[in-house]
């Protein structure tokens, strides 16, 4: 007795470890796919088989199918995704998490070549541990910093799957245990312990792991045995759909009932077929024991089976979804959320791509808010003022909730890239919200203009209408090269600021030069100044964001030296400044 109470603490301690690599493993993984991961997401079509390949390899890319199925809970719950999209990336991901089993399967490789030897997981693991440790202590490199956790992380989940095996080796001479492995015979009760366990650990690698342990080490498991667990190891797996779909929205919780009815209706009906074949034409292999590699077959042909049974079937699954929650007439649809959903935190790479993407809509909001501002001076409207103070509300709204998201983001472990992109979204909406605040400015001034009946002199109107044109142009290159992240664009914007602020400079100059003269009045030159500031305020804005835009990809945050840089003895600069002194001259 006291024999197995050990094993199973072994047992229980090589699982920790097994998970505690696979969670380092993972997200390590994650963090090195950066920018690749939303950019593929970006592109999920309605296509079932790109939808299937995109969940499948994001699932390889990841390692975790349960962390994609939350991913899309998260993106059902902020709108983003529409439900009928993700029912092939459920199914690719199925498919993609079999990727552990056949690199688990490998510990079952023997013989005495010294080539066989080092192919061996457990001999391999060392020298990558070796290696990432190192890399971790001594590279300068965050990436770098990151292939070494994820060899650690192999190394640790490989010393777990060891750790296991060589707990569970003695028990195949226990009787207890034998009697135990009888009741595997039993077809349901092998689905139903298959699940448990999946569910309990919530993670099928970790289940598929501990059958590869047993299988290797006790002979004893068959392949009759092996293919209802490994069935009910695919339906515990929606355990964290489950609990990840609490407290959203019921859109969102129709992704945990298509994840469960897809490995449900394969369990039911290829388990069927295979109790009624075997029952027919008495399979052989059925009595035989399984090893490793036999039950990363068996995990395969199961996933693809019931895709290839259940892909023509997508709409059926919806229904399904909306038969068990239907929808309510009075609930409304849920739109795209400023508020990035908490559970996309697990993939910072996806919360980021979200973040950037509503700031892309803040950028055109803040753009749009400005033109119609513009369009307001000398041709006043009460309506389209009012329009423009809710838009700035809009816009502080943005700031507030994503700058709370970015925080929430940044407290995650994020790859380099990932945490630059950060910090550039979190400038960036402060500008974009700055940019809000002038237009309510120019409200003002245009309500002044309106009220009080001021008249500027043509000189003074002809001056304003250059100056408008370049504001103009600054404002659709800024969100234009916000949205693209062009470096080249962005650094045509800082000549064209230049031009800006030399022509407010030239403008205030030409209305002392009329004050003087007397064709221009105090009032009007008080007016006159508060547009000009404001103009020349908005440029320095729009600098500031194709700044960052450029400094993201040079992984550098130093504005100041990079804006010296560009003024003096820059010829693209100097080329850009002199095309646009042209193209905008009061002359």
């Amino acid at each position: 007795m006291n024999g197995i109470i050990l094993a199973l603490i072994k047992v229980a301690g090589g699982l920790a470890f097994f998970l505690y690599g696979m969670h380092v493993m993972s997200s390590g993984l994650e963090k090195m796919a950066g920018g690749k991961l939303e950019m593929a997401l970006k592109k999920m079509t309605s296509n079932p088989f790109k939808s299937l390949a995109l969940g499948a390899g994001i699932t390889v890319a990841i390692q975790s199918s349960s962390a994609l199925t939350v991913m899309l809970v998260g993106l059902v719950n902020s709108g983003i995704m529409q439900i009928g999209q993700t029912v092939g990336v459920i199914m690719g991901s199925n498919i993609g998490t079999t990727f552990t089993a056949w690199l688990l399967s490998l510990m079952d490789i023997s013989g005495d070549s010294l080539l066989l030897s080092l192919i061996k997981p457990e001999n391999f693991s060392l020298v990558l541990a070796l290696i990432g440790a190192f890399m971790i202590m001594s590279a300068k490199s965050v990436r770098k910093r990151d292939i070494g956790a994820i060899m650690v992380g192999f190394a640790v989940l490989m010393y777990g799957m060891k750790l296991m095996g060589d707990a569970c080796k003695p028990l195949a001479d226990v009787p207890e245990f034998q009697n135990l492995l009888v009741a595997f015979n039993n077809p349901v009760f092998g689905v139903v312990i298959g699940a448990l366990v999946t569910g309990i650990i919530q993670s099928s690698a970790a289940s598929v792991g501990i059958l590869q342990t047993l299988a290797i080490q006790t002979g004893q498991i068959t392949y009759g045995m092996a293919i209802p667990i490994i069935m009910g190891q695919n339906i515990g797996t929606c355990v964290t759909a489950l609990i990840s779909s609490f407290g959203v929205s019921r859109n969102a919780k129709k992704v945990a009932v298509i994840h469960i009815s897809f490995n449900l209706i394969g369990t039911v009906v290829l388990l069927t077929l295979y109790l009624i074949a075997d029952a027919l034409f008495k399979f052989a292999f059925s009595d035989l024991p399984v090893n490793a590699a036999g039950i990363a077959v068996v995990h395969s042909i199961f996933n693809v089976a019931t895709t290839v049974l259940l892909l023509p079937f997508g709409k059926l699954l919806v229904k399904i979804a909306n038969t068990v929650l239907p929808d309510k007439g009075e609930e409304p649809v849920k739109k795209k959320s400023v508020m990035i959903d908490e559970r996309l935190l697990a993939t910072p790479s996806v919360a980021i791509a979200e973040c950037q993407a509503a700031s892309t809509e803040m950028a055109k909001l803040a753009r749009e808010t400005l033109l119609t501002s513009i369009d307001l001076i000398g041709n006043y409207n009460e309506e389209t003022a009012q329009l423009i103070l809710k838009n700035e509300d809009k816009l502080d709204d943005y700031e507030d909730k994503l700058g709370t998201s970015l925080v929430q983001i940044s407290a995650q472990a994020l790859s380099e890239h990932n945490s630059q992109m950060a910090s550039r979204i979190l400038r960036a909406i402060g500008d974009f919200e700055r940019l809000g605040d002038h237009a309510v400015n120019l409200v003002s001034i245009a309500e002044e203009i309106h009220t009080k009946k001021i008249q500027f002199t043509p000189e003074a109107n002809k001056e304003i209408s250059v100056l408008t044109g370049a504001l103009k142009e600054i404002l659709e290159n800024m969100c234009t090269v916000y949205e693209s992240c062009d470096e080249s664009a962005a650094a045509d914007i800082e000549p064209l600021e230049q031009v800006i602020d030399c022509l407010t400079k030239e403008i205030k100059a030409n209305h002392v030069s009329r004050l003087q003269k007397g064709l221009c009045t105090i009032e009007t030159g008080f007016v006159l100044m508060d547009l000009l500031t404001n103009y020349e305020r908005v440029s320095d804005h729009c600098s500031n964001i194709a700044v960052s835009v450029i400094e993201t990809s040079h992984s550098t945050f130093e504005t100041h030296k990079y804006l010296s840089k560009v003024k003096f003895g820059n010829k693209n600069f100097n080329d850009n400044f002199e095309k646009f002194s042209e193209k905008y001259s009061l002359t």
